[in-house]
């Protein structure tokens, strides 16, 4: 079975953990930790980067950060995993959610001002498969109307929109590095701060409310409680798995990049001949490689196809299935139909099997029986 996604395995992560536990410091904001930290921030060119247990619970820490609370409304994609909106659920705010592009599957910026009023505290994007939202347009709209933005760049680390590294333009963004994508250590994920104003605070919140950092610093003689906040520190040896996995970058992308090129040179004239659409990637964005996907012609073909697949050993997947038609979307008033481009590309995504350790051969073999369906007829 060739799966759809495997755990890489860098060259010193064994080393890593070795070291974490003969350090002695396996707990959070270990030596690891901080290194994790100084190359996010070096490699976005941010101010500050905090490494946390995952993404989940840096977009929790958002929320907290942006003091959202019960009335507030956040602007949002449907489109999305769950944890992108329980950040603020769990606030009392409420989701505003907006269609997305049928392009690029990002939230569609063109919808956004129509969604505002009076309760919106803040607009959530999420650049979906590494390709950047249109963030020109979303961040004017947000500075006219004074919103925060927060980046979910759960999928496109080292991606860029216009020359510039996503992540790097709301207040907030987060990063994952969960097992299925580029950058990997099991479970993990980072809060970029770019408004020099959070940074104290997320430290504060990040460490159960305490201003423990600026005790370790030497700033104050003791620490104590200050704020709300919970423990999101990773532990250390976690750091040093995902440290290991920062170290291979350059190999990690360009293969990505590789197996990326490669699909869609090889399926292109399939893709047309079976009404198939490949992913879109304005020219302006430079995408981060994280997935592969086709868009079939409607939900029927997509899981005949995922199921041709898997009887010759190979596991593609769908993806989102749209938060506005689940039971909590119903709760928060929406139902099927709201959102019609969400609805339609949800049922017609599947993700192609694409990991770091993935073999030309593996990756032939996928397209060699992707080649013999044929979308019209059986």
């Amino acid at each position: 079975m060739i799966p759809f996604n495997k755990p890489y395995i860098a060259p010193k992560e064994f080393d890593y953990i070795r070291q974490a536990i003969e350090g002695n410091h396996i707990s959070g904001d270990g030596p690891f930790t901080k290194k994790c930290n100084q190359f996010l921030e070096n490699a976005l060119g941010v101010r500050k980067a905090l490494l946390t247990t995952n993404c989940t619970h840096a977009l929790e820490m958002t929320a907290l950060l942006l003091n959202l609370e019960e009335g507030d409304e956040v602007i949002v994609p449907s489109f999305t995993f769950v944890s992108t909106i329980n950040a603020f659920v769990l606030r009392g705010a409420k989701p505003k959610f907006v269609d997305i592009r049928p392009d690029t599957l990002n939230i569609d910026e063109r919808l956004i001002e129509a969604a505002i009023n009076e309760h919106t505290k803040a607009i959530y994007v999420v650049h979906y498969a590494g390709v950047g939202c249109e963030m020109d347009a979303i961040m004017d709209i947000a500075q006219r109307h004074n919103l925060q933005v927060v980046e979910d760049n759960a999928h496109g680390f080292l991606g860029k929109y216009k020359g510039r590294l996503l992540g790097t333009f709301g207040s907030l963004a987060t990063q994952s590095f969960h097992e299925t994508k580029n950058f990997s250590c099991g479970e993990g994920g980072a809060i970029i701060i770019n408004n020099p104003d959070m940074v104290e605070r997320a430290e504060i919140i990040r460490e159960k409310g305490t201003n423990r950092s600026r005790f370790f610093r030497g700033q104050i003689d003791k620490y104590s409680w200050v704020d709300v906040g919970s423990s999101y520190l990773p532990s250390d040896i976690l750091a040093g798995v995902l440290l290991s996995h920062f170290e291979e970058a350059e190999f990690i992308q360009s293969k990505r990049k590789q197996l990326w090129d490669t699909y869609a040179a090889q399926l292109g004239d399939w893709a047309l001949e079976n009404s198939v659409k490949l992913p879109f990637i304005p020219d302006y964005c430079e995408q981060s490689y994280h997935m592969f996907y086709l868009l079939m012609p409607d939900l029927e073909i997509r899981q005949r196809f995922i199921q041709y697949l898997k009887e010759r050993d190979i596991l593609a997947v769908f993806h989102y299935v749209p938060l506005h038609t689940a039971d909590m979307g119903q709760y928060f008033g929406y139902q099927a139909g709201d959102l019609p481009v969400t609805e339609e590309y949800s049922d017609r995504l599947v993700r192609l099997p694409f990991y770091n350790s993935m073999s030309e051969a593996e990756q032939q073999q996928v397209i060699n029986i992707i080649l013999t369906f044929k979308a019209q007829g059986r």
